[in-house]
């Protein structure tokens, strides 16, 4: 049985005037990781949530155990396609990823779902029966665009994710054409700090005071608020 190993995440909301001065001090530690080409990349992620939205109540609730699921895709390119489980417990998450081709995503957009039953992918397997039992669904799809600076010592990987937004209209997310929704307040953008074993000294005291910044902000919860009097979740039930 696979040990479920989780990392330590903190988010922080900042402006974008303070994230360029932390960039600055963190340049010594850590460096722009080798897949951002011109200093970032974009990230298109469509949520699943199921009937009774537990993924969002649970997270407006607090609940401290919970989980979600979505598609990620980068650049909105159909060359890496992942299926991800992120699992959540207090301040520490464990992801699980199952690879995708563009034909499968279009099959479960379109309840095909038999698939992922016959797959050796255990992940796969468990999202068909979420699909089926838990009634599954597309909620919505998330845009941001990250810088990500990354560190061997202590497996540390810190985030800016800039202009957060919705896309609506439609769950392909392969279509780059999709009018999007911003989420955040202008000049804000969301700091996320991971690591496993440590987080070195000096990174620590680059951080922004965790007394006034640190935040549980959710990109998820943050664009499905914002796209919920567009889209009728019961009646979308019912229709599908």
């Amino acid at each position: 049985m696979k040990t479920e190993r989780y990392r330590n995440e903190w988010k922080y909301l900042i402006d974008t005037a303070q994230k360029e001065l932390i960039c600055k001090r963190l340049s010594p530690y850590l460096q722009l990781d080798k897949h951002a080409q011109n200093g970032g990349y974009m990230i298109r992620s469509l949520y699943f949530d199921d009937y009774y939205k537990s993924a969002y109540e649970e997270k407006d609730a607090g609940v401290l155990k919970r989980k979600k699921y979505r598609i990620r895709i980068y650049n909105c390119s159909d060359s890496s396609i992942k299926l991800e489980r992120k699992k959540k417990y207090g301040s520490y998450i464990f992801k699980e990823a199952a690879k995708l081709t563009r034909e499968e995503v279009y099959k479960i957009l379109n309840g095909d779902y038999d698939f992922l039953l016959k797959s050796e992918n255990n992940l796969l397997k468990e999202f068909y029966f979420e699909c089926v039992s838990n009634v599954m669904r597309p909620r919505v799809i998330v845009d941001y665009d990250r810088e990500p600076w990354i560190s061997d010592e202590g497996t540390v990987r810190i985030t800016f994710d800039m202009d957060v937004r919705a896309a609506v209209g439609s769950y392909d997310i392969f279509d780059s054409t999709l009018p999007v929704l911003p989420v955040l307040e202008s000049g804000k953008c969301v700091m996320e700090v991971k690591f496993t074993e440590f987080l070195p000294q000096g990174v620590r005291e680059i951080l922004p005071d965790r007394a006034s910044e640190f935040t549980a902000v959710s990109k998820y919860v943050l664009c499905y608020e914002k796209t919920e009097y567009m889209n009728c979740f019961t009646k979308y039930w019912f229709n599908n």
